[in-house]
């Protein structure tokens, strides 16, 4: 079987991507301080900043594909840590799409729809970035300078993602504790998402990784808000007396700035064959694991 190389393998989506691709590829996942048992795939400890330990573990492995899933997610912790996170989410990946552009290795890249600004929803990759917050600046840097690096490469924009993994929470996981120890949990209205399971985003970026080129977006046919996929979890794990409360961005201050409405028209990659699953299907698929 054909090698693919995943980063960020001890990371939530990194762990579905390696899960999946064991059906037609031989995995190999890298790990920056702590590796998680994830069974037929080999793990690797890889600093992604360090170049020349990334340039030999290229040439030593041979991968015959990159998918390049590590990076540092949370937005706050971004704008928190804009030195750090900018080597992480940028250096680090313009040096790993070089050095697979000199290689000839295919690269795919996991990018954010936080690159937008929320004002014209819902975004096709034809429209102009415009990120506003750190995060979303280092995703658009790193999207462009990988393209200019590796032409052939793949940007896959990301939307909020939720699922069930050993080691790692997704963002239901704090709202379900919340509920359930019958706190308050404030949910925004005005914060309009297109969510996908890990295990749909990870089918998606395979799909991308055979297909596609360029720009592609993966989000799910759902538009919601973060109230309306409060609500949507209460229903389905039948939690009496939840104490949900709507409010907006503005009423909770945070260090990174929030865009409202970043949902994403996907239908490019729904036409090459992704079928993301409804939110309420797949919650009602994971409710026992909840």
């Amino acid at each position: 079987m054909k090698k693919l190389l995943i980063t960020g393998a001890s990371g939530f989506l990194g762990w579905y991507l390696c899960q999946l691709a064991q059906a037609k590829w031989n995995v190999f996942g890298t790990y920056h301080s702590h590796t998680v048992d994830i069974p037929d795939t080999t793990q690797l400890k890889l600093d992604l900043t360090d170049f020349d330990r990334l340039k030999d573990t290229l040439i030593t492995l041979k991968p015959d594909a990159v998918i390049h899933a590590a990076a540092m997610s949370q937005p706050n912790q971004c704008q928190e840590n804009p030195d750090r996170s900018y080597l992480i989410n940028v250096i680090a990946s313009w040096n790993l799409a070089g050095l697979c552009a000199d290689l000839h290795i295919p690269f795919v890249f996991t990018s954010s729809e936080l690159v937008f600004d929320g004002k014209n929803p819902p975004y096709q990759e034809s429209d102009p970035v415009c990120p506003i917050n750190l995060y979303g600046e280092q995703k658009v840097a790193a999207e462009t300078g990988i393209l200019d690096r590796h032409s052939d490469a793949v940007i896959c924009r990301m939307p909020l993602m939720f699922g069930v993994v050993p080691h790692a929470q997704s963002f239901i996981q704090p709202f379900i504790e919340r509920i359930r120890t019958g706190q308050v949990l404030n949910l925004f209205t005005d914060e309009i998402r297109t969510p996908v399971s890990g295990t749909s985003a990870a089918k998606g970026i395979l799909l991308a990784l055979e297909k596609a080129k360029g720009l592609i977006h993966l989000g799910g046919y759902d538009r919601l808000s973060r109230h309306e996929m409060g609500l949507m979890l209460v229903e389905v794990l039948q939690i009496a007396n939840a104490n949900l409360n709507p409010c907006k961005q503005a009423d909770v201050p945070m260090p990174a700035p929030r865009a409202k409405d970043v949902s994403m028209d996907s239908s490019l990659a729904f036409s090459l064959g992704y079928q993301p699953a409804r939110m309420r299907e797949e919650l009602e698929r994971m409710r026992d694991r909840l």
